[in-house]
């Protein structure tokens, strides 16, 4: 297992290839389709972002209720194709990675590749095990949406798969 920091270097990123194992460790945010359509709309309206978006990381998840004495209650990656539509503009903007579940479209693919980023697969329904390596967890933005706020969150060794490397391989591609 290749242990890895946030935030990630582009010696870190190119270092990492299709299937390989990674323990990440360290701040990534949370937001799933609202939170990305909110994104969106603040970007053509030209506001800022809640949070930085260079150099950071996104968790296409959101954690069920917190539960008193935990930091956070289980938290599993959701179905990423839902975040298509926003992605490939978030990666232009400096994303560095993502970390869902399942096959993305090629636009996002090829954002991938055009950034030097890479995509992170985190096991469905591994969402207690994920819970267990979050040390802390904070709303930054989009109260509101309850679960679908965006939080800051502290990873302690998250176990990952590379799904997409920044050359573009996947693990999704059946011509391989």
């Amino acid at each position: 297992m290749i242990e890895i920091q946030t935030p990630l270097s582009k010696n870190d990123i190119d270092s990492l290839c299709v299937g390989d194992v990674a323990a990440l460790s360290g701040a990534v945010y949370t937001a799933r389709d609202a939170a990305h359509q909110r994104m969106h709309d603040m970007l053509q309206s030209g506001e800022a972002l809640p949070f930085d978006i260079s150099d950071a990381g996104i968790f296409y998840a959101g954690p069920c209720p917190d539960m008193p004495g935990r930091v956070i209650n289980s938290c599993g990656p959701t179905t990423s194709s839902r975040m298509n539509a926003y992605a490939p503009s978030l990666y232009d903007l400096g994303l560095k990675f993502v970390i869902g579940k399942g096959p993305v479209s090629s636009e996002v693919s090829t954002a991938i590749v055009r950034n030097g980023a890479i995509y992170f697969a985190a096991v469905g329904g591994a969402g207690a095990l994920i819970a267990s390596h979050i040390t802390a967890a904070e709303v930054v933005a989009f109260a509101d949406l309850g679960a679908e706020a965006i939080r800051k969150l502290t990873f302690d060794k998250v176990p990952l798969i590379v799904a997409i490397d920044s050359r573009g391989n996947s693990v999704f591609d059946n011509n391989k």
